[in-house]
């Protein structure tokens, strides 16, 4: 099938949700308020989310080929969005939405009968199999996957910048095996360029949006999943190591955000103004200033992942850099964060 139909038919449908929700989430007060780390004017809907949720829900239904799995996938997705949904209307606690949230990732995994079974030659000539471990693994990656797309949204656009890359990444993985999961990277990616219009007001008659923590975690858990499945194909479409590259700016932000929250002595999930996109504004930078480096900094990272997936590069050469990368990026970034606090004291 050509996949330019339901593309184009995923992101009309998109365009028209946030169109038809947007109003009832104003009068059901599913809107974010300006506070001390949220700095924008007005109360915005929270209807990004949702809105991609349904366009996908619907694409899926007339493209692609009907599964247990697929219907397994589309109802957690359903439960997260919702458990999204009263995170940005009621505020819930870390820890009720972190058990919701294993909840859904074990619906998904006992579900499908899916999880990570190895993390392939990371240590060079021998593969890293992880039997029922595989199972906790499998959690905890789909728990980091949601709240480290989460955690990127801060400006306009990027978090849906972000999951643009990483699903054009899967996406361009599955093509080449020949995957009829394909199309649910293509469909999110359609859907989100929907949303990225209103987001970031590409023209004087669409209404702001926001995505909300119903799209992050969608995504989170959308990205994830479909990273899984990718490597647990009969001809796995990526390694396991590939799925770092493909992720590369939240995984890194995300884990030295976390790094420097417990050298302070907080609590990982506490809320601050550490992360990267911080960082560009407090050295002065405009918010699409950052959004493009920071976009290109994952659109490099995405493509070093494809090249070395291509070229067959070793497992344990790819984990080597990333994790050079990631010492790199941690050093340079609390080295930026000292300069300004330097200045400003």
């Amino acid at each position: 099938m050509d996949f330019w139909l339901p593309l184009t038919i995923s992101f009309i449908l998109s365009f028209l949700a946030i169109k038809i929700v947007n109003p009832i989430a104003i009068k059901t007060g599913l809107v974010d308020y300006p506070c001390a780390r949220k700095v924008h004017e007005g109360h915005i809907p929270l209807v990004g989310g949702i809105a991609i949720y349904l366009s996908i829900m619907l694409a899926s239904v007339l493209f692609i080929e009907q599964s247990r799995n697929l219907n397994i996938y589309l109802v957690a997705a359903a439960f997260v969005l919702f458990l999204g949904v009263l995170d940005d209307r009621y505020d819930l606690p870390v820890k009720t939405r972190l058990v919701a949230q294993v909840i859904v990732a074990s619906l998904m995994i006992f579900g499908t009968e899916t999880h990570l079974s190895s993390l392939g030659y990371i240590l060079g000539g021998f593969e890293l199999k992880l039997g029922l471990f595989g199972i906790i693994v499998t959690i905890v990656a789909i728990i980091a996957g949601i709240n480290a797309i989460n955690m990127m949204d801060g400006i306009d656009g990027l978090a849906g910048a972000l999951s643009l890359i990483a699903f054009a990444a899967i996406a361009f993985f599955l093509n080449r095996v020949a995957n009829d999961w394909f199309l649910l990277p293509t469909l999110f990616i359609a859907s989100l360029l929907a949303y990225l219009m209103f987001n970031l007001k590409l023209h004087k008659s669409f209404s702001k949006i926001f995505m909300g923590d119903s799209g992050n975690m969608l995504i989170g858990l959308s990205l994830v999943w479909l990273m899984v499945l990718g490597v647990n194909l009969e001809t796995p479409a990526f390694k396991p190591v590939t799925a770092l590259y493909i992720m590369g700016v939240p995984i890194l932000d995300m884990a030295t955000v976390i790094i420097r929250r417990l050298k302070s002595g907080n609590s990982p999930f506490s809320a601050d103004r550490q992360h990267l996109h911080h960082l560009f504004e407090a050295a002065g930078y405009s918010r699409t200033s950052a959004l493009v480096c920071i976009s290109s900094f994952a659109s490099l990272l995405a493509v070093l992942g494809c090249v070395a997936e291509i070229f067959s590069v070793p497992e344990w050469v790819m984990l080597a850099t990333f994790i050079i990368l990631f010492i790199c990026y941690a050093a340079i970034t609390q080295c930026a964060w000292n300069k300004l606090e330097q200045k400003n004291s």
